[in-house]
Order: C-alpha cells, then sequence, then structure tokens
C-alpha cells in the first residue's frame, strides 16, 4: 500500500510539476536554497536603505560612487579566484563569506558610540552583495542540472525567489519595530548560512539522483573565466544586443536615482525602524504586483505587443 501511495504521489507530482521522480530532492532543496536567499537580502535591504535618510545628498552620492569603485574591484578579485579555485567550494564559501560580514557589522554597530563609519561601509556592502548572491546561484545551478533538465525545472526553482521576495520584505514591513534594525542583520546572516548545508547535499544528488557526474560545474575549466576582468565590456559593446539591454539599464538606474533621492527625504521625519518598517511594506508591496503582472499580464502583452 505504502507502495502504491508513493507511486500515486510521484506521478501527481510529475504531472503537475514535470519533476521527474528522481529530481524532486534536487528541485525542493534548489528552490528552498534560492528561497533563503532571497529572504535573507530581502530583510537586510530595508535596513540599509533606511540609514540613507541620515545623510545628506552629497554622502548618498559619494557612497554611491564607493559602491562602483568597490564593486568593480569585488568582480575582479571573484573573477581570479574562480578561474583557479573549484567553483563548487567558491559557491558555499560566497555565502560563508558575507554572512560573518553581515554578523560582525552587526557587533561593531553595537559596540561603537557613533557607528555611523560602519553604518556607510555596511551600505556600500550590501550592494556589491546584490552582485553574487542570485548570479553565483545560477551559476551553481547551470552545473547541476543538465540542459534537458533546465528548461522543465527553472521555472519552479526560479518561483522560489519570487516567494522569497515576498516572505524577505514582509519580515522588517511587521517586526522592524519590535526586532530593532540592528538585530536584522544578524537575522539575515543566520539565514544566508542555510544553503551552506544545501549545496553540499546537492552535489551528492548531482551524482546518486540526477546523474550529471559528468556536467561541468567548474566555470573556470569550462568557459576560462577570470582571466580577463574587462572582458565583459568588450562584449557588452560589440552585441547589439547586450547594449540595448544596458541602455535599458542605464535609463532605468537614472530614474531610480532620482525618486530614491525624494524618498530619503521624505522619509528623513521618521526613525530607522520606522523608515525599514515602511520601506519593507514597499518592497512586500512592489514584489507582490510583480508577481501578479508576471502571471496574468506579462504573457499577454508579450503575445499583442511581440
Amino acid at each position: 500500500m505504502n507502495k502504491e501511495s508513493n507511486g500515486l504521489l510521484a506521478q501527481i507530482i510529475r504531472a503537475t510539476t514535470k519533476v521527474e521522480p528522481n529530481e524532486f530532492r534536487a528541485t525542493a532543496l534548489s528552490f528552498l536554497f534560492v528561497l533563503s536567499l532571497m529572504v535573507a537580502y530581502f530583510i537586510i535591504r530595508p535596513v540599509r536603505d533606511a540609514m540613507a535618510s541620515d545623510w545628506t545628498r552629497t554622502e548618498t552620492s559619494t557612497l554611491w560612487t564607493m559602491t562602483f569603485l568597490s564593486s568593480v574591484i569585488a568582480v575582479v578579485i571573484y573573477g581570479f579566484v574562480i578561474s583557479r579555485v573549484k567553483f563548487s567550494h567558491v559557491v558555499p564559501g560566497v555565502y560563508i563569506f558575507f554572512a560573518v560580514t553581515f554578523a560582525t557589522f552587526y557587533f561593531y554597530s553595537g559596540m561603537l558610540a557613533d557607528p555611523t563609519i560602519i553604518d556607510k561601509i555596511f551600505y556600500v556592502w550590501l550592494s556589491v552583495f546584490s552582485l553574487f548572491h542570485i548570479s553565483v546561484f545560477w551559476s551553481f545551478m547551470s552545473g547541476l542540472f543538465s540542459k534537458e533538465q533546465a528548461p522543465r525545472l527553472f521555472a519552479l526553482i526560479a518561483s522560489g525567489a519570487s516567494i522569497g521576495a515576498i516572505i524577505g520584505p514582509s519580515i522588517p514591513a511587521f517586526f522592524a519595530d519590535d526586532i530593532g534594525t540592528m538585530n536584522l542583520m544578524l537575522v539575515s546572516a543566520v539565514i544566508l548560512l542555510v544553503p551552506v548545508p544545501i549545496i553540499g547535499k546537492l552535489e551528492k544528488l548531482k551524482v546518486t539522483e540526477l546523474g550529471n557526474l559528468g556536467l561541468k560545474s567548474d566555470l573556470s575549466e569550462a568557459k576560462r573565466l577570470g582571466r580577463n576582468p574587462f572582458s565583459g565590456f568588450t562584449l557588452l559593446f560589440t552585441n547589439p544586443y547586450l547594449l540595448g539591454i544596458g541602455l535599458f539599464i542605464l535609463l532605468y538606474v537614472t530614474m531610480s536615482t532620482f525618486i530614491y533621492m525624494e524618498q530619503r527625504e521624505m522619509l528623513a521625519a521618521f526613525d530607522r525602524p520606522k523608515r525599514a518598517q515602511i520601506l519593507g511594506g514597499i518592497d512586500l508591496a512592489v514584489n507582490s504586483l510583480a508577481i501578479v503582472t508576471a502571471l496574468f499580464a506579462t504573457g499577454r502583452l508579450a503575445t499583442k505587443c511581440g
């Protein structure tokens, strides 16, 4: 009877999600992996943005410049590392490293009488983290699932990011006043460690259940990345498709900058926990609306407008 129940369950899962029985555990863990990443990020993002209202426009603009320079340096270092270290070892190291840094910010913020300099470093550092947390995840996924499996499974796995983008901002939106903004740093750091054991388990499932032993997950061997830190810029300006995307992002960031500055001044009258609560509510509303739009409008608009 138990075998029959298991067989029926496997048939239901396969029919509704296109997940084969041997792929279920790896898919579920990958779903939890990306969900935890998004929860960790969206818990802490309102904390970062709440800090900006304490500073002048000039200070905020300077921090954005520092963010750009820090991001370039971080990408160069990351490229250097993945060209020399097995990628399956780099992935858990990235998340452990950032979790430790978030915990460090938490402890130093509580120790200093005036933590302004720590706050500004954290403001820049979280932007650097945002470059890596999802891009590293999808790079790992591309080495875990085969080309046949990816089209069937990635949409389901990606839904974990959507759910995480709702759960994450809900925590500061409803609990920032009670928990406090600094404590949210520690909460995010702990959640960011959730993927570490998941990564080890997925590496085992890749061989034992997915049957993808020969699939390359070492980017340094497969693509020879990290040798030239400026190769991405060359590809950007020589590929019209990528250049168009780049121009779209430039326009989007320019518009977002004006809105961000106005939002920063509007929230200056509130204390930090209240700002984090408001910003978490905004993220929750925006992310929820984005999911609804993707489910019910994007497909129709794409079909109609091309």
